[in-house]
């Protein structure tokens, strides 16, 4: 029965609240919560990319399957490029957006040119694999985009909400893509694999999100770095932490969230294998630069010099005993995430600069040679991909002398050979490590990039110093795969010639990314440079 004495009482209380909240409501609020153009200027590279993504899907349906395969790919390209176009006219326009949810500095630019670099080489080298491989284009380019569109958010947001929607969007399309060999049971058991294991993972990283919220009062990472440094700390921060970095672990393959891996790259279509292993893992350290240096929580150190060392043995020894290349290289990456794990162990603020600039720069070396391997494992493979264990690949020095020329030099890269972008992306690494007076964990590396030159350098072996005991049919590269192949040519040896204006670039951004003292102010902050700058003489 209804107590109808309670009736005036509650009436009376509804307005009073409701006039509360109405009085706080000025001209300027509601000028600030209407996104302005200068909000979508800051997402300009997501908005491109999602309306080439459109674009493709809608004319999917409409065009022949034969012709589909070049068209939508030539879109999906013509998309990057004016991504890349956007990026550049985003970087003129540094600042926060959409309630301070997202922010463009050199840190996001970068990683913007990064990302959909290597969405702009995927889809080039999947030209050529599609058509053999006989698999339907229609979704396959547009997903790529829509990936590269999540990713590219999740280095430019700095609210934790905003991240882990960016990491969904980002997450889906690879989990779609990675069982696109819908006539392999290996391709569809990896896709159901990484989909239970990322969403396992997923769920770590929000509840730390929670947490951290409920800890706080805030989601967002420079709210909640300045309230960290302003008082005690709570238990509730350590566990959100670690929750954060388990999910995020899993993303970039580091130990000992890594099991997946394997598994997964060896039923993934190869130019997926080196988009996954590349772009989403740029996007995840992004956001674990973020996460570990902005907010810059007590009480991570061990779990990242762990994790660092844990990932670069398991990762290495593991790649020792394979003879499929694609799971080679995936133990490889995940020795990789380790070594790329060092620099984040640099926790003191008088390292993290150094840090955070090694660390970006190895991600781009690491994109360049590794997305360059998996475009010649994936031409190499022929139909079915019947073609990638080292058997096959016994006399390709003398078959197809450049196509084998151009694998050595990745590997070489991978090694961490002078002249090549592994070489100073290591050196970084483990100098700025030195520095840091991290002695152990840099002996740990060292030993481990030596382990790991066995299991390369037996690749070259195999193409250059054994005949062939079967007959492997070697088709000549298309142009699409030869410009590809060029471009991550080009950006590995430059990277190992040529460092300084990238290093540099990566130094600036690593200055911003840090907490300002409480005396700078945002008329004081260094401008973004657009990353056409890296390249002028």
């Amino acid at each position: 029965m209804i107590d109808l004495s309670m009736i005036p009482l509650a009436t009376t209380h509804i307005p009073a609240a409701l006039l509360q909240m109405a009085s706080q409501i000025t001209p300027e609020t509601i000028s600030q919560a209407i996104p302005q153009a200068a909000d979508y200027v800051r997402i300009l590279p997501e908005l491109v990319l999602s309306t080439f993504g459109i674009v493709a899907m809608l004319l999917d349906p409409l065009v022949d399957e034969e012709k589909s395969q070049k068209l939508l790919g030539l879109i999906a390209f013509a998309g990057t490029i004016a991504a890349l176009l956007a990026t550049w006219y985003m970087a003129q326009s540094p600042g926060l957006a959409f309630s301070n949810m997202v922010k463009v500095d050199s840190f996001s630019v970068f990683f913007h040119f990064l990302i959909i670099a290597i969405a702009a080489v995927v889809i080039l080298s999947s030209f050529e694999y599609m058509a053999v491989q006989r698999i339907r284009a229609g979704e396959y380019y547009a997903l790529i985009l829509f990936g590269a569109v999540g990713m590219a958010l999740m280095s430019s947001a700095v609210e934790l909400v905003l991240i882990f929607i960016a990491l969904e969007i980002s997450s889906i399309s690879t989990y779609i893509l990675t069982g696109f060999r819908r006539n392999e049971a290996a391709s569809s058991e990896s896709s159901l694999k990484y989909f239970l294991l990322g969403s396992f993972a997923t769920a770590f990283f929000l509840y730390g999100v929670a947490m951290m919220f409920g800890a706080t009062g805030s989601a967002n990472i420079e709210v909640i770095s300045q309230k960290l440094q302003s008082g005690p700390v709570q238990l509730l921060v350590y566990v959100a932490m670690a929750l954060m970095l388990v999910g995020l672990g899993f993303k970039v393959a580091a130990a000992p969230f890594h099991i997946w891996t394997p598994d997964v790259y060896e039923g993934a279509p190869a130019p997926i294998v080196g988009f996954m292993s590349t772009a989403p893992k740029a996007a995840a350290f992004a956001v674990l630069l973020r996460v570990v240096f902005t907010i810059n929580a007590p009480g991570r150190f061990w779990l990242l010099w762990i994790a660092a060392a844990l990932s670069m043995t398991i990762g290495n020894v593991g790649a020792l005993v394979q003879t499929n290349i694609k799971r080679m290289l995936a133990y490889s990456s995940i020795a990789h995430a380790g070594y790329l794990l060092v620099a984040f162990a640099m926790t003191t603020s008088e390292n993290s600069a150094s840090g955070i600039s090694a660390a970006m720069f190895y991600t781009a070396a690491y994109a360049a040679m590794n997305v360059g391997a998996f475009a010649v494992v994936s031409h190499f493979a022929n139909a079915g991909e019947r073609y990638v264990t080292l058997v096959n690949y016994e006399g390709l020095g003398r078959t197809s002398p450049l196509l084998a020329a151009t694998l050595t030099i990745f590997l070489l890269s991978l090694i961490g050979i002078p002249m090549t972008g592994g070489f100073f992306a290591k050196f970084y690494v483990f100098s700025a490590a030195m520095k840091a007076n991290l002695i152990w964990l840099t002996i740990i590396g060292v030993i481990n990039s030596a382990i790991g030159a066995y299991y390369y350098l037996r690749i070259i072996v195999v193409m250059y110093m054994r005949e062939s005991r079967q007959q492997v049919p070697v088709t000549p590269v298309p142009f699409g795969l030869g410009l590809a192949l060029a471009i991550s040519l080009v950006a590995t040896l430059y990277l190992g010639i040529l460092p300084d204006r990238v290093l540099q670039y990566a130094q600036q951004a690593a200055q911003q990314l840090l907490p300002q003292p409480p005396s700078s102010s945002p008329a004081n902050m260094a401008q973004t440079q657009p990353p056409a700058a890296l390249l002028q003489p």
